[in-house]
């Protein structure tokens, strides 16, 4: 199975392992940094932190870990553009899997300018981006993020994250890749069943966000565990646990 979003660094050595014993043979690790940051110096190590320890951190654990980098919507400071250079050349050397997390959390202004900026990043690169939808005004935010997605980049090339039954109709008809994050919280095992029973399996992927907030390290299995039990094909479980996954990121 993939995880196909988490934030690594926020987890112990121990739920490295118990997601390897699980079936998690890989996830995502995304970029996202949930303390007071006063200079751009903090996230280029967080970057580093990621890219460089958690890596290998994980893979002792038996985990192997790609990499999404990008500045978070709640990560913006005032001087950022060493940071977006730094997105730009991490994708441009091929270190990173994704761009990611990005998107919008309060449709603020700079938001929507810095969200542009690393989609014309990845477009430009060819490289996958992961987007971040925010728990409040969801909808709101998802029109605008599908707005300016599809004026700046082959949305091919793009997963939107944190779907849930209340906002899938908005995006279920573009060519975007869409991701379930199964999260305490957030959505239940039973709601992306039944979302994968109404809208097939082709355009999703399972992921359970583990960060720093309330999170469940085995929400994939549990989930791929309820799609079994429901009688759904394997082949459509594999596709919506690893193989859309694997298509999207180019893992091989």
């Amino acid at each position: 199975m993939i995880d196909s979003h988490i934030h690594g660094d926020s987890r112990s050595y121990e739920n490295y392992q118990d997601m390897n014993i699980s079936g998690i043979d890989k996830a995502i690790t995304c970029a996202y940094y949930p303390y007071y940051i006063d200079d751009s110096s903090v996230l280029l190590n967080h970057f580093k932190r990621i890219l460089y320890y958690e890596t290998e951190r994980a893979k002792k654990a038996g985990l192997y870990l790609h990499v999404a980098l990008g500045l978070h919507p709640a990560n913006i400071l005032k001087s950022y553009e060493d940071i977006l250079k730094e997105v730009e050349n991490l994708a441009i050397n091929k270190k990173i899997i994704a761009i990611g997390e990005i998107g919008l959390e309060n449709n603020r202004e700079i938001e929507i300018e810095i969200f542009k900026e690393q989609l014309h990043i990845a477009d430009n690169t060819k490289t996958p981006v992961i987007i971040h939808t925010p728990r409040k005004n969801k909808l709101e935010i998802l029109h605008s993020i599908k707005e300016i997605v599809l004026e700046n980049i082959d949305p091919r090339l793009v997963v939107i994250d944190h779907i849930n039954n209340s906002v899938v109709n908005e995006v279920i008809d573009e060519e975007f890749t869409l991701g379930l994050t199964v999260q305490p919280e957030k959505m239940e095992t039973i709601e992306a069943v039944d979302i994968l029973r109404k809208y097939g399996f082709n355009k999703f992927m399972l992921n359970s966000d583990v960060s720093y907030m309330p999170s469940d390290i085995l929400s994939v299995p549990k989930t791929v565990q309820k799609l079994r039990m429901n009688n759904f094909k394997q082949k459509d479980i594999e596709k919506v646990s690893k193989e859309n996954a694997k298509k999207f990121f180019n893992i091989k």
